[in-house]
């Protein structure tokens, strides 16, 4: 945060190693294109762009684009694209104070003075503070008449409220740390028993404020391809106990497609599973570790229920959200401090496998999704045809990393999904690509096949990704919409 308070200022470095990288194309026009849009849209429309409360992914797809490389004129045409369709912002009945914060939670009409509110706080105060204040607090989420559910808030609507506020982390912008803590207020709750006031505890708040500066140095800077060995119950053991519980057959039930129903009459039972998955927070090496099971586990939950061999690879709304919120869970937590760490991890992924089995938790072929014909997706039409002197063979020389046109293809989709999903699995790739089929923890969970899961999930999600949409950039026509079903 600077001195003036800038609300987009040029971006910080990341808050720990395992944040997202930045693609070469960055230069002093692409971060004032970057600027300038993010700072008209926070000026000009509101955080929903129509009355079913849809969300405004504007910054998010100029962000992405932004650090994918984009050039400065593609910056702005994103923004274009996306400032067609919003609607403008309003000011509020009455400004938002300290006294009366809870009375208008979950008011959208109230969302411009939650802004005001959240700017005076975090320039007060900082991020870290506030977000533990009015997130994490036992105060903010259960504390006698009032029930503010903050935390809930923040995980709501497939978790755009932390995908906003953790953009803001990832790339220190006051702006839309700020947007994402006011639309975390203007949230509605819905899913109150996924994050029950057991959760909290009256000293949370406090120990953390004390700790918080040592959890910033969480994510430390040793090897972070290798996988861990940390001991505990991994993400796939809780996933195959739920898989393996008649309990969670929705679909026998007739209630597929129905988070709100698996919510209001299943959560217990997935959190009393969800018990054995401890998040040890006093240990950095623990902490990294759950979030990279997280990460494997919300891929998998993409990539696998799409996929059926010798069938069109069908990519879910819900469950690439998974994958696009995930990315931010590695800059929120540095943070945090220790206590609020773990309730954000395990509170984040009970939602995660809550959205998953609410999808009728469909198969997951692993042997075969890792023995599929796509390690190397290609784009379509005539290839170029390489010098002969190039290095490689003439089909890999003419594709030599499939990254590339499929982060090309990203950049210039009209769809906001696409980069995000992109860039979170490129992402993965760099940082967890070498993991061995058979390699570490994973062969010892009991989710079966897991010991064929390897480091080029994230490439094979993302070619079977790019094909589905649209390889725009080699002609194909844009796909217009994401899969509802399996």
């Amino acid at each position: 945060m600077t001195s003036t308070f800038e609300l987009f200022p040029d971006p910080a470095p990341a808050p720990s190693p395992i944040s997202p990288f930045r693609w070469a194309g960055i230069s002093p026009q692409t971060t004032a294109a970057l600027r300038e849009t993010l700072q008209a849209n926070h000026e000009k429309w509101h955080i929903f762009f129509n009355d079913r409360r849809f969300h405004n992914h504007g910054a998010h797809a100029i962000i992405a684009a932004w650090v994918l490389g984009a050039d400065a004129d593609i910056i702005r045409a994103v923004y274009q694209h996306s400032a067609d369709y919003q609607r403008p912002a309003f000011k509020s009945p009455a400004p938002i104070t300290l006294q009366n914060f809870h009375e208008h939670l979950g008011k959208e009409e109230y969302y411009n003075s939650y802004l005001e509110f959240f700017k005076g706080e975090v320039q007060a105060k900082g991020f870290s503070s506030v977000l533990e204040e009015f997130v994490f607090a036992e105060k903010s989420n259960f504390s006698g008449d009032a029930q503010p559910q903050m935390l809930n808030r923040f995980m709501s609507g497939l978790v755009h409220p932390l995908i906003h506020t953790g953009y803001g982390a990832e790339l220190g912008l006051p702006g839309m740390i700020v947007e994402g803590l006011a639309q975390t207020a203007v949230h509605e709750v819905d899913a109150t028993k996924l994050v029950p006031p057991s959760a909290f505890s009256p000293a949370t708040s406090e120990h953390n404020l004390i700790t918080r500066l040592a959890s910033m140095l969480v994510l430390d800077n040793r090897s972070i391809s290798k996988p861990s060995t940390t001991s505990g119950v991994h993400a796939f053991t809780i996933l195959a106990r739920l898989l393996k519980d008649p309990k969670f057959d929705v679909k026998k039930i007739g209630k597929s497609n129905d988070f709100q129903y698996l919510v209001d009459n299943l959560s217990e039972p997935l959190l009393k599973i969800l018990d054995d998955w401890a998040v040890d927070a006093s240990d950095p090496k623990g902490v990294e570790k759950k979030i990279e099971e997280i990460i494997l586990t919300n891929v998998l939950l993409y990539a696998l229920p799409g996929w059926k061999e010798g069938q069109d690879f069908k990519a879910n709304f819900f469950t690439m959200h998974l994958v696009t919120s995930s990315l931010f869970l590695s800059s929120l937590v540095p943070y945090l401090g220790p206590a609020s760490q773990a309730l954000f991890l395990k509170s984040y992924f009970a939602f995660s496998l809550a959205w998953y089995l609410s999808r009728g938790a469909p198969a997951l072929d692993i042997p075969g999704f890792f023995a599929a014909d796509t390690l190397h997706p290609a784009q379509p039409g005539t290839r170029p045809t390489p010098w002969e002197g190039a290095l490689g063979s003439p089909a890999t020389a003419s594709n030599p990393n499939p990254w590339l046109p499929i982060i090309q293809n990203s950049i210039i989709s009209p769809d906001e999904h696409v980069p995000k999903l992109q860039r979170a699995l490129a992402h993965y790739s760099a940082i967890y690509g070498s993991r061995r089929a058979g390699e570490g923890d994973l062969k010892d969970t009991e989710l079966e096949g897991a010991d064929k899961v390897d480091g080029s999930l994230f490439i094979r999600a993302a070619g079977l990704t790019d094909k589905r949409m649209g390889r725009i950039h080699s002609g194909e026509k844009a796909n217009e919409f994401w899969d509802r079903e399996f």
